[in-house]
């Protein structure tokens, strides 16, 4: 009798353990768009655009609905995206998106592929 309390206690111990255990939040997925000019310098109030660009092999599929994306580069020179709403645990990627910048210094392109869980950095020069 006393066997069978102990058996029952330790597998209830271990099925709630492994639930929390098993259950994690995932981190951000970020991107960072940074524009500078010729100069290296940075370019304030840019208009930077994230399109899908066709799928090759297999990476993944974007969801069409929320392409395009448009971000304005603040102070830092930066146009952030978030694409938490995006990515789902287990998912093997998340996109391969084109860049493109527009402002008055210039016009500038560049890829990103974004990566799950991750602040990716890409730099675009116009």
């Amino acid at each position: 009798m006393k066997f069978n309390k102990i058996l029952f206690i330790g597998a209830v111990l271990f099925f709630t353990s492994s639930m929390f255990v098993g259950c994690r939040k995932k981190a951000d997925t970020i991107v960072n768009v940074i524009v500078r000019d010729v100069n290296n310098q940075i370019v304030p109030g840019a208009s930077v655009t994230l399109d899908a660009s066709p799928t090759v092999g297999t990476d993944p599929k974007p969801p069409s609905d929320l392409f395009p994306m448009v971000s304005t580069t603040g102070s830092s020179g930066t146009a952030s995206f978030n694409f938490n709403e995006v990515y789902q645990l287990g998912q093997a990627g998340v996109a391969l998106l084109d860049i493109i910048v527009v402002s008055s210094a210039g016009n500038g392109t560049g890829i990103v592929k974004v990566v799950e869980e991750t602040t990716t950095t890409e730099i675009v020069f116009i």
